[in-house]
């Protein structure tokens, strides 16, 4: 391990050499958050006088009122999950331009995305994603996101009991079975599913938020510690993914990097908090803050998984016996035993389980209350949760178990969640547009306009532009980019015939 044993001269470089983007990039995120974090809440109108659903709809079950920083640490584990560390990992591959998608899109596009779609949940009585697209899109973009979203939800839970199992099974029980781990992180999924927030997410939580942000404290200490070649931006922002003719930088990284930028998942978590807070100025730290605080981690994952990429003895670890690079749970447990000691490994492992985890309860979470809000069923009576929930939770086993039994099935299931997380980005905050130039005017709504119109290139024209996933291997690369420029034009064309005062 490095501790005892650097390989090379890591020890001999000075840190102003090989750190300055890594620390420029951290510094940026902060004032992203004191300067424009203020200014959006400035926008929205944010009154600590106004009463909160927590107090005038209090049931006992999702509207409880909880401390501010007890709702963060929630905010910040739910919306985190893998996310910034995989999804950062494979994104890493891409080379440094994924420093300035983790850094811009999390200051102008997923904290605003965040932050908006949280306080309209909270104006609006803590009302579910769908609804919210309902209100502004209409009735039938409120149909389709209904179905859509519980979709997402049910991936996003299948994606999140195979990524902990595997780590678990792998690092620590190699003879189990994997699906007695299966079993148990189900298991405990429905009881999480089930009980009052403040019973078990609300206790456990934060001790896992912690947990995670220890994690990555760790990681910054060996940067200082080890002071390994970070690449810098000056040294080129070229595609440097090992299968670059096929996966261009746009938009297969921005797909790639969505949790550590903007996430549409995130949005589907928001009511969740939303549901919890007693003051409309809690709504910055928790929402806002806590996206810049997942691109925080994200940004120290991809500066670690970087230097492995770059670095010619390194990258040898990177990659599988037949040649191809390793999936982001497997560099995870790379670069924790080559950076730590076995003490320090496992908990930076334990940590990547724990984000995984908590961030698939929520989702089943968040599919339930979706459901149970669309259906109109009451959520006081735990048959009637129970009711909503087990069809959600067989759904979720369905696809995990596809994705053990197949070679490639997790690959597949993971691709597509990224898209459809990020179409769900997209939606959202063409909500939020409208929404802005509907209640705020004066030009506001450019401020989720240009998000908007960029994330509808990226979602657009990935279904016409990657070869696995979408049309790539039957379109030129193009076509395909003009394929989405054509849907992205067409679709503001929409917004603002539709949203014309008359």
């Amino acid at each position: 391990m490095w501790l005892y044993n650097p390989p090379h001269n890591l020890l001999t470089v000075s840190i102003t050499d090989n750190m300055i983007t890594f620390l420029i990039s951290f510094l940026v995120l902060v004032i992203g958050y004191l300067l424009y974090g203020k200014l959006v809440e400035r926008v929205f109108g944010a009154d600590p006088s106004r009463q909160t659903p927590a107090v005038t709809m209090a049931d006992g079950v999702d509207y409880v009122p909880l401390k501010p920083w007890r709702i963060f640490l929630i905010q910040f584990l739910n919306i985190a999950g893998v996310g910034p560390i995989c999804g950062a990992i494979m994104g890493a591959q891409f080379g440094t331009a994924s420093f300035l998608w983790i850094v811009f899109g999390s200051i102008f596009a997923g904290a605003v995305h965040d932050y908006l779609s949280g306080m309209i949940s909270l104006r609006t009585k803590g009302c579910s994603l769908p609804e919210i697209h309902g209100n502004y899109l209409g009735n039938g973009m409120k149909q389709f996101m209904r179905f859509f979203t519980i979709i997402l939800m049910i991936l996003v839970g299948a994606v999140f009991v195979n990524t902990p199992a595997v780590l678990l099974n792998n690092n620590f029980t190699p003879d189990w079975n994997i699906f007695v781990w299966v079993g148990i992180i189900f298991a405990y999924y429905l009881i999480a599913t089930l009980l009052p927030i403040d019973k078990l997410i609300g206790r456990i939580y934060p001790v896992f938020g912690f947990l995670l942000l220890g994690m990555a404290v760790a990681i910054v200490v060996a940067f200082f510690v080890y002071r390994p070649d970070i690449p810098e931006l000056w040294s080129g922002l070229q595609n440097r993914h090992p299968n670059a003719a096929h996966n261009p930088i746009f938009p297969m990284m921005f797909i790639s990097i969505a949790c550590g930028a903007i996430s549409g998942f995130h949005a589907t978590q928001s009511p969740l908090m939303a549901r919890c807070m007693t003051n409309e100025r809690q709504g910055r730290p928790i929402f806002y803050g806590a996206m810049i605080t997942e691109g925080i981690v994200a940004l120290i994952w991809a500066a670690a998984a970087t230097v492995f990429y770059h670095d010619p003895v390194l990258a040898q670890k990177t990659i599988t016996p037949d040649g191809h690079p390793l999936g982001g749970n497997a560099m995870v447990g790379v670069i924790a035993n080559e950076w730590f000691p076995t003490v320090i490994a496992v908990i930076c492992i334990l940590g990547v389980i724990s984000a995984a985890v908590t961030s698939g309860d929520t989702a089943l979470r968040s599919a339930r209350l979706i459901a149970a809000d669309f259906l109109h069923v009451d959520q006081r009576p735990v048959k009637k949760r129970l009711m909503v929930a087990v069809p959600i939770f067989i759904l979720a086993a369905a696809l995990l178990v596809y994705s053990l039994l197949d070679a490639k099935g997790f690959d597949v299931i993971w691709r597509y969640f990224a898209w459809a997380n990020q179409f769900l980005a997209t939606v959202t905050l063409w909500a939020i547009t409208v929404y802005l130039k509907r209640e705020k005017g004066k030009g506001w709504f450019l401020m989720t306009l240009l998000p908007a119109l960029f994330m509808t290139m990226v979602t657009g024209s990935f279904l016409f532009v990657a070869e696995k996933e979408g049309l790539g291997s039957l379109l030129s690369r193009p076509v395909g980019y003009g394929i989405g420029a054509v849907i992205t034009l067409t679709v503001l064309v929409i917004f603002m015939v539709k949203t014309k005062k008359k």
